[in-house]
């Protein structure tokens, strides 16, 4: 015996309008969070743990190489600081683009480890106050950065793990140099606790 099929319940058109603004809530919020988040990788996790890197080093350890192809601590800080710029400050933010890439690596000559701090800070600064502009409806307009289309959601990207990456390269040269563990983590507890906010 065929029973007759119940039609589905129809949801009213006041739950589908409610459904559709919780949608698009969380869709603005998504955007915005990880606008934030990459602001807080760069300010409050590497600076700071690049910070403890160089406290302590010389100013001669930071521009010391395994070889002549590798690259110094010194020529890492220059590197991250010009691709962060060339990235987000002109690439987002539309100022002058005046990197020179190659000179990031050239260098040779010591920088001491008080100025190449200043340049990562102020570098930093820059890059904070272009994210602060950044609208997060926009994240998926179009910019040319360094010959490359992308989007402004790719180019923060890029330079959140290519920043990531190098204070990583930064951290293993430090341990290599020193010899001994930077105590990034408080294990006291049980649970790894982050230190490197600490003074």
């Amino acid at each position: 015996m065929n029973k007759e099929r119940r039609p589905e319940p129809q949801q009213s058109s006041s739950r589908s309008k409610q459904d559709e603004q919780i949608k698009e809530a969380a869709a603005s919020e998504i955007p915005e969070a990880f606008i934030i988040r990459a602001r807080s990788f760069l300010r409050e996790d590497y600076l700071p743990k690049i910070t403890r890197c160089l406290e302590q080093l010389t100013d001669e350890d930071v521009w010391w190489r395994a070889a002549e192809e590798s690259n110094s601590i010194g020529n890492l800080i220059l590197h991250v600081a010009g691709n962060a710029r060339q990235w987000i400050v002109s690439g987002v933010g539309g100022d002058l683009d005046r990197r020179a890439r190659q000179q990031e690596f050239d260098r040779r000559e010591v920088i001491t480890r008080a100025e190449l701090l200043a340049v990562l800070f102020e570098t930093l600064e820059e890059v904070d106050a272009a994210l602060q502009r950044v609208d997060p409806k926009r994240l998926l307009e179009q910019r040319h950065i360094q010959g490359h289309d992308v989007t402004i959601l790719e180019a923060v990207f890029h330079v959140v793990e290519h920043f990531s990456m190098h204070t990583g390269q930064i951290i293993l040269l430090t341990k290599m140099l020193t010899k001994k563990d930077l105590g990034f983590y408080d294990f006291s507890s049980g649970a790894p606790l982050a230190t490197w906010h600490k003074k």
